[in-house]
């Protein structure tokens, strides 16, 4: 294999495949990455046997095609370093070598034959999601997700494939995200029942390989595993098992609440400040709504006390609940801070709703309140 190609191009495909790789592995070539080149394309390959990327790197000249194992490590510090532009990259049988317009590199390699397979994306059935939309649903539902239970499977994305709407939910049991937003069946509608869980690890990678230019991506979705492809990368996961919460019901018809609209950017400051005080043994912070303005309190013996105003549109009777300062405010950092949006709470013992008007929802279960 004989090719030249772009540093900072190779680097970003380089470092965005690499992260699938495991730190520790008792197959050592898993560390690696595998480096294939046709005359049409050069695609760079790694996986931990349990999640997988194929990611095509731009800006490669190729003068013979052929297959490497790179270093992780070793060839990641040589593109970092590097000042050359362009890099010359030439593999045979004993090894690799790397060469710029004032240094050279060689570097022992592992065979490329014994580097496992990484699937390919070769289905006629799957679903079409813009990839704006679904780079937003990871950012939305993935901070809820809970990597620690063994009482269900928290710990990844749920997604539901309904004719023609996608549904993605992350949940810790103390707090639910959902989002929703339009797809598109091709080659047949999905089963009633075409529910997953993705582990939140495969969903990060998806949003950080998804890029600014993708149009649309394709999802495939099997009883075990899912492959999601976009312009230039496509990634394999195996799906999380286990039982995952009846989100439904934390969604119900609810009678008796009061519907606020909420500023995201000043509300996002007060809570911030309101957090100040707060401490591991006293988290929460007491929202209380009355007369036009919201009051945050919050105090920890050991570190003080806070109470922050802001002016809203709520004259209602007062209700006062006690919140997680932390859950409010990862909900509040994927939204506009220029945007509204309504905050339904009924007393102090049921749980907050937090809706947007572009498919978002939200859900926190309040603190007792002689925390």
């Amino acid at each position: 294999m004989k090719v030249k190609f772009n540093r900072e191009k190779f680097m970003t495909a380089f470092q965005t495949a690499a992260s699938v790789a495991p730190a520790r592995s008792p197959k050592p070539i898993l560390q690696n990455v595998k480096f294939e080149v046709t005359a049409e394309s050069a695609t760079l390959l790694v996986t931990d046997l349990e999640i997988g990327i194929r990611i095509e790197v731009p800006g490669v000249e190729v003068e013979t095609p052929g297959a490497a194992v790179l270093p992780i490590t070793r060839f990641g510090s040589i593109l970092r370093e590097s000042s050359d532009e362009m890099l010359n990259l030439q593999a045979d049988g004993q090894g690799v070598a790397v060469q710029g317009q004032r240094s050279e590199f060689q570097l022992s390699v592992e065979d490329p034959n014994e580097f496992p397979v990484v699937g390919q994306f070769t289905e006629e059935k799957y679903q079409e999601v813009p990839a704006r939309l679904f780079r937003e649903i990871i950012r939305r539902t993935i901070f809820a997700t809970d990597n620690e239970s063994s009482r269900y499977a928290l710990g990844g994305v749920k997604l539901e494939f309904i004719k023609d709407k996608l549904t993605a939910v992350g949940t810790d049991g103390r707090r639910l995200a959902k989002m929703e937003g339009p797809c598109m069946s091709v080659g047949g509608d999905p089963a009633e029942d075409a529910s997953i869980i993705v582990p939140s690890r495969a969903m990060q990678l998806m949003e950080r390989a998804l890029d600014d230019s993708d149009a649309e991506i394709q999802i495939a979705a099997h009883s075990n595993d899912l492959l999601v492809k976009s312009q230039r990368a496509t990634i394999y996961t195996r799906l999380l098992e286990g039982r995952f919460p009846r989100w439904r019901d934390v969604f119900p018809q609810r009678d008796g609440v009061s519907k606020i609209e909420m500023p995201v950017g000043p509300l996002h400051s007060t809570v911030r400040q309101a957090a100040i005080v707060t401490s591991e043994e006293s988290r929460g912070i007491d929202f209380t709504f009355a007369g036009g303005n919201l009051v945050l309190s919050g105090k920890a013996a050991e570190v003080g006390q806070a109470r922050v105003e802001l002016p809203i549109s709520y004259d209602g009777p007062e209700i006062s609940i006690t919140l997680d300062p932390r859950f409010m405010i990862d909900f509040l950092k994927v939204l506009d801070a220029e945007k509204t949006f309504t905050l339904e709470i009924k007393d102090s013992e049921s749980a907050a709703v937090c809706v947007t008007d572009d498919g978002y929802g939200y859900v926190i279960m309040p603190l007792a309140r002689d925390r």
